[in-house]
């Protein structure tokens, strides 16, 4: 691969363009670290949460002039230097741990959210207020969690209830209240406007296996600054049936995770520059 640089977590990927993207600062999310750091004496924080020892990787990009090569220049110059922030994570698989799963997911936004608030320090000098949702976010990878589990609610509507079900009524409640952007004691936040690559529709499963099919991975962007043009569907449902597989890997399939492809449009917006 001459001209892409890929970084692999568990099976997921951060692929960006040498010729139309420069690698500013990269970024390590270790959750057994964060876990500990936020513990404050909570028993289930470090049983459970800290003991698991998932990632997440975020690489802060900027545009190249030869990202406008198909596509009029922006009339502003500064604009040709568009920060892009691209963040995949493989989140804890086992689903006696929901609570684990969301609350590593919210230490990832957490961290995203530091960063992308140093980051749109460091692209607006002089600045006397961070917007974090000043750099456009995608965030991708292999979450383990459902459509319908407390991680994915928490990602799409930018909110959880501080006594969700997923929580499973362990003594989180305090140690959380840090990682959220709201001082509500109800809830807990965090604050990107993210829409779901593929709304499932597309897609039926993503994971497909002798015992369990069913979707747990998914792109997220901000959906005020990136819009999706094309996406890559499914297997052959056809093929799947005539070859009579039950599961994946296969010959032909090497993982049981099928790859998320999704063509995107960045818009500048020229109130953030």
């Amino acid at each position: 691969m001459s001209e892409n640089e890929r970084k692999h977590v568990d099976g997921c990927a951060i692929f960006y363009r040498k010729r139309k993207f420069t690698l500013v600062k990269k970024h390590l999310v270790e959750f057994n670290q964060l876990a500990m750091s936020n513990a404050e004496g909570c028993d289930d924080m470090l049983n459970r949460v800290m003991t698991k020892d998932n990632i997440g990787l975020a690489a802060l990009l900027q545009t190249k002039d030869a990202a406008f090569d198909d596509s009029d220049p922006p009339p502003d110059p500064s604009q040709l230097n568009q920060p892009l922030l691209v963040c995949t994570a493989h989140i804890h698989w086992d689903p006696e741990f929901c609570d684990v799963k969301l609350i590593q997911t919210m230490m990832l936004m957490s961290e995203v959210r530091t960063i992308l608030e140093e980051s749109a320090t460091s692209f607006r000098p002089g600045a006397t207020k961070t917007d974090p949702n000043s750099v456009p976010l995608i965030l991708c990878g292999d979450l383990n969690s459902l459509p319908d589990s407390g991680v994915i609610e928490f990602l799409s509507s930018g909110r959880i209830a501080a006594d969700h079900a997923d929580f499973k009524e362990l003594g989180y409640r305090d140690c959380l209240r840090k990682l959220s952007s709201t001082e509500n004691k109800n809830e807990f936040t965090h604050p990107f406007k993210l829409a779901r690559a593929y709304s499932g529709e597309e897609l039926p499963y993503t994971n497909y296996t002798f015992d369990f099919k069913g979707i747990i991975d998914y792109i997220f962007y901000s959906r005020q600054h990136l819009s999706v043009l094309g996406q890559l569907g499914p297997l052959d449902q056809e093929w799947i049936k005539e070859s009579k597989i039950v599961g994946f890997p296969h010959p032909h399939v090497p993982s049981d995770h099928f790859p998320l492809l999704v063509e995107m449009e960045l818009t500048l917006d020229n109130k953030n520059h």
